[in-house]
């Protein structure tokens, strides 16, 4: 069974497998797709098309799947791929890919990704 905070913004699109958890004030865009157990804490902001696996922890304040600040990137369609087991601390930000570089960020399997 998931557990979403009331206060949490969810786009009406966003996909989220059983037993997700998502924190209050975190917003989840258009076009992301969350796998089984994920925890999502607070103030988290998740925007597509982001695919993100299953059983990865995300801390607060953390920004995933925003437009990369690229400057070759004119708004060509991109995504972002979490695979399973990661732990992204707080504070962090991990962007879409670029047309030029296989227009997808790519990340494995058992990560710490910190800030």
């Amino acid at each position: 069974m998931s557990l979403i905070d009331p206060r949490a913004i969810i786009d009406p699109t966003a996909v989220l497998a059983d037993n997700v958890e998502v924190g209050p004030w975190s917003i989840i865009g258009a076009g992301v797709e969350i796998g089984e157990g994920t925890v999502v804490g607070p103030h988290v902001v998740l925007k597509g098309p982001t695919r993100i696996g299953k059983h990865n922890r995300i801390y607060q304040f953390s920004s995933v799947g925003e437009d990369t600040p690229d400057l070759k990137y004119k708004g060509e369609e991109t995504r972002l791929v979490i695979g399973d087991h990661n732990v992204i601390r707080e504070g962090v930000t991990i962007h879409r890919g670029t047309i030029q570089d296989r227009a997808e960020t790519t990340l494995g399997d058992h990560n710490l990704i910190m800030a």
